[in-house]
């Protein structure tokens, strides 16, 4: 039983590498302007042409049945006659660059590039409505680092930005039989909420970002 249950978990993780891997190589991006390599509306317009392009080859898999092997390995079975990840992957961290500051920006699509593999991989890629605990803490943790040398004045914000793409990467709602991907929904809500953070930090003002240290620090 417990063989079984190791050979299982190793075809698993062997089968999940692939996607764990392009998750992360779309941190490319928002380094070459850390790197000072490209312009802000230069990795814009990259972003841009990545959404372009992961349409362009979905509509060709979807409508006139591109059967690229590629495609068995970066797709799962229930994405076979939907729009795969990759492409919400593109369209949700393509909305995002485009919408916020790089501050805010560059640590949500990171949240998805880095933090969602990294919990996936502490998750063993198991497939759960729910992540299990160990998973969201991963996630949750995963999440602080990225956004803490963004956003070190304001605490609020690195701490309700990692909540919320916790809560959108560990928990998988279902609308009309439908399985709403965490590509779509991390770096959104992430955004949003680092936002939400930055505006509440701004109208309180440092005894919030204290007491909020505070907080963190006692429950650390």
């Amino acid at each position: 039983m417990v063989g079984r249950t190791a050979a299982a978990l190793r075809r698993s993780l062997g089968e999940e590498t692939p996607r764990r891997l392009v998750h992360a190589s779309g941190s490319v991006l928002p380094l070459l302007y850390l790197l000072d390599l490209a312009a802000w509306r230069q990795v814009q317009a990259l972003f841009v042409l990545g959404s372009l392009a992961a349409a362009a080859l979905e509509v060709l898999r979807l409508s006139v049945g591109l059967d690229w092997r590629i495609y068995d390995r970066l797709t799962r079975s229930y994405e076979q006659d939907n729009v795969a990840g990759y492409a919400y992957y593109m369209f949700s961290t393509t909305a995002v660059v485009l919408a916020f500051e790089p501050r805010i920006a560059i640590p949500s699509v990171l949240m998805l590039t880095i933090g969602d593999p990294i919990s996936g991989l502490v998750g063993s890629g198991e497939l759960r409505r729910v992540k299990r605990p160990r998973a969201l803490a991963a996630m949750f943790g995963t999440c602080v680092a990225l956004a803490a040398p963004f956003l070190y004045r304001t605490p609020l914000a690195v701490l309700l930005g990692a909540l919320v793409a916790t809560i959108a990467d560990g928990v998988k709602p279902t609308v009309e039989g439908y399985i709403i991907d965490d590509n779509l929904t991390i770096p959104p809500a992430a955004a949003g909420a680092i936002w939400a953070g930055i505006e509440l930090s701004a109208a309180f003002g440092i005894k919030l970002s204290a007491a909020v240290l505070s907080v963190t620090a006692a429950v650390l």
